[in-house]
């Protein structure tokens, strides 16, 4: 029998330990969003959903055996901040990935931190074009649509159902307002701004009384079509102001990026007729039978007693990709992961997605929804039964080509591949 000595007792036992410790080492990924400031409410659903998909994803297992682990930083809604707070993610804890974002400004600024130090960023609510079209990069990820992708699937419902109406814009004055006002103008054939008038508020400070101004404007102008390029707390405030100088009955009021906290902020009452684009929300899944979609509704109404937005649903999905992607490459190493991702097609919350490679742009189905009368919206559980789907579009036909991306890349004198 072979003794074993007392030094190689302590180097097995060493070993031992050292293995243990790898295994139960876990992967950290990071959430930069806003828990304060105008757009928290969308803030709060990124973080709702995102820690639901960790606890789901480490309850089977984890990635390649070890937990994911969350880290979360308030953005403030500030681009500053949000810089700041991914680097300290990244440098200091040490995440492997950064997603998060509400304003596009915040994302875009965050995404360059995460570039700086070779870590992917996820854009989760962003809706400018710039995000992944004039300031995307090699490191940039963006889940949800864009701008682009909103007024082509708008445009397709507004020419049909208001094609000789005059058009009003009141536009949030920061990069995604810009993007969606231009976006939609040009699909809506709706450019003469002689003909078609429009305003900017201030961002992200905007007052009542600069709503209240710029509506009072919209009402002058006589336009039958109200187009208010404002989100989160900002919308929220304008369409309260709206309703009570009674726009609401006098105008088709269009928000086109419509989510279901900005709705349940308001309430059905104030709401009703209102018409969005969205990427998804939480009774698609039930009207096109996707059991993947309605189980993620399922487990997330069943935990916080109240419905997802699209916000949640982007956070989710996102902690999914990303742990998939991992596990294709087999390494958390950036470039690897991806390479992962690009051209990847999958089916997670609703019909077929993908990864786009050239722009690396999530290209999806997108919709147009209108908020239903009250007496609709309260009869759910949670009352949330907001949203009519009342038009759609491909993915391939919404999003830009290939060759449109490039003029735009070409215009602000940015390179032609990522």
């Amino acid at each position: 029998m072979k003794t074993i000595t007392i030094r190689q007792l302590l180097a097995t036992i060493l070993l031992a330990l050292t293995c243990t410790t790898t295994l139960a080492a876990s992967l950290k990924i990071g959430l930069n969003y806003p828990q304060t400031g105008r757009y928290s409410d969308q803030g709060l659903q990124q973080r709702l959903g995102a820690f639901l998909a960790v606890d789901e994803i480490n309850k089977a297992g984890g990635v390649m055996g070890q937990p994911l682990e969350l880290v979360i930083r308030n953005t403030a809604g500030e681009p500053e901040r949000g810089a700041r707070d991914t680097a300290e993610l990244i440098d200091r804890e040490r995440v492997n990935m950064v997603f998060g974002g509400v304003s596009s400004a915040v994302a875009i600024a965050s995404g360059k931190a995460a570039r700086e130090r070779d870590r992917l960023y996820f854009g989760t609510l962003t809706y400018s074009n710039a995000t992944t079209g004039e300031e995307g990069h090699s490191h940039m990820f963006r889940e949800p649509y864009n701008a682009w992708m909103t007024a082509k699937v708008l445009s397709q419902y507004l020419k049909t159902h208001h094609g000789d109406d005059e058009y009003f814009y009141i536009t949030s004055d920061y990069t995604w307002g810009w993007s969606v006002e231009e976006s939609v103008r040009r699909f809506t054939n709706t450019d003469d701004k002689t003909t078609h008038g429009g305003v900017t508020t201030p961002f992200p400070r905007a007052l009542i009384t600069d709503f209240r101004e710029a509506l009072e404007q919209a009402e002058a102008s006589g336009a039958k079509v109200l187009m208010m390029v404002l989100f989160g707390d900002d919308m929220v405030r304008a369409i309260n102001v709206a309703y009570e100088m009674g726009l609401t009955r006098k105008m088709q009021i269009v928000v086109p990026n419509l989510t279901l906290g900005m709705a349940r902020q308001v309430g059905p009452t104030i709401m009703e007729g209102v018409i969005g684009g969205s990427p998804w929300v939480w009774n698609l899944p039930y009207e096109f039978n996707y059991p993947r979609g309605q189980a993620f509704v399922e487990a997330f109404s069943s935990r916080y007693e109240m419905r997802p937005s699209t916000a949640a649903a982007s956070a989710y999905s996102i902690v999914y990709q990303y742990k998939e992607a991992v596990e294709r490459a087999g390494t958390t190493n950036t470039r690897a992961v991806a390479r992962a991702l690009e051209n990847h097609r999958y089916s997670l919350l609703k019909d077929e997605q993908v990864w786009r490679a050239f722009d690396q742009q999530n290209v999806q189905t997108v919709y147009v929804v209108k908020v239903r009368p009250r007496s609709d919206v309260v009869a759910d559980e949670y009352s949330s039964n907001f949203f009519e789907i009342i038009d759609a579009m491909p993915g391939d036909e919404a999003a830009q080509t290939d060759a449109e991306w490039k003029l735009r890349r070409e215009q602000a004198g940015k390179p032609l591949a990522l």
